[in-house]
């Protein structure tokens, strides 16, 4: 039996198998076919296709980017024009109070400079120290001296403290 196998295989015949064997089988060339066919990709393939939409990409970023920004504009806008009209509303209340409260304190000094000292040193009494020296300092000299004379010493004293430090030049204007 050694014989005959050793016949049947011969070097020349294998080799002449190994060829057919070999031919038959696909070449490089066709496997790439078969890939590219099939769906499978090459690392350079996807690079190439990256490289190739990245401007579109980050142009569509920045585009993306540039509408958030408006919309972000257009809600500051908005917001800004009711702090603005707030603003004129409270600007507007603010001068309406103002030129009330000048007007009742004309009126105020007014009544208090008709009033005797002995009526109206009570009601200043009463009155917070602030405003009652305001009053005062407005009426004539006399008169102011005849209204601290008539009400209790230490709220005198305090009001005199308060018109005093209204007229001292080293205290500032400022309140802040």
């Amino acid at each position: 039996m050694t014989i005959a196998i050793s016949k049947i295989f011969t070097p020349q015949r294998v080799l002449l198998a190994l060829f057919v064997v070999a031919g038959s089988l696909p070449s490089a060339r066709a496997q790439e076919q078969v890939r590219v066919t099939t769906g499978e990709t090459s690392g350079q393939e996807i690079q190439q296709y990256c490289t190739n939409i990245v401007d579109q990409a980050r142009d569509q970023r920045y585009l993306m980017q540039k509408q958030d920004l408006e919309k972000l504009q257009e809600d500051i806008n908005e917001r800004v024009a009711i702090l603005e009209a707030r603003k004129a509303e409270y600007q507007d209340w603010l001068q309406r109070r103002n030129d009330f409260l000048k007007q009742a304190e004309t009126n105020l000094v007014e009544v208090y400079k008709t009033m005797k000292a002995d009526a109206a040193a009570p009601q200043l009494q009463e009155l917070d120290p602030g405003m009652a020296a305001a009053i005062i300092m407005k009426l004539p000299p006399r008169q102011s001296g005849l209204i601290l004379s008539e009400m209790n010493a230490k709220k005198a004293a305090t009001v005199a403290s308060i018109m005093a430090s209204a007229t001292d030049k080293t205290t500032s204007r400022d309140p802040s």
